[in-house]
């Protein structure tokens, strides 16, 4: 899994964290949000840093951060379709590409676009 930087302030923290205590939900845009705020999470609490992150999320992985996120459809056999399989459930994935293929979407970088709920 490739590298990435990220950054998270603490206002951003601060009001991640006031969502989540008044029922809210946390929704990404794009899978470098998700691992940044899963990263920022590990051990347990999300916390303000600058940081990189190698995380690799395949299914089995347990999100303590995102609720819900808005993602492209990615390559087949590609980390990132695993990261989202890992979120939205392997079967799911299956149907939306399944789906999207019979609809003829658009894929990968400039495609159609999907919105996953966590399983």
């Amino acid at each position: 899994m490739h590298s990435e930087q990220y950054e998270i302030n603490q206002d951003t923290v601060d009001k991640i964290e006031r969502a989540k205590a008044e029922g809210g939900r946390v929704i990404a845009v794009g899978t470098t949000a998700v691992r940044t705020l899963e990263s920022a999470s590990l051990g347990g609490n999300l916390r303000s840093q600058k940081s990189d992150t190698e995380i690799f999320i395949y299914p089995g992985f347990k999100f303590q951060v995102v609720d819900a996120m808005i993602t492209n459809f990615h390559l087949p056999k590609s980390s990132l379709l695993m990261l989202v399989s890992a979120f939205a459930g392997v079967e799911a994935i299956h149907q939306a590409y399944q789906h999207a293929i019979q609809k003829r979407y658009r894929f990968f970088s400039y495609g159609d676009a999907m919105y996953l709920r966590r399983t």
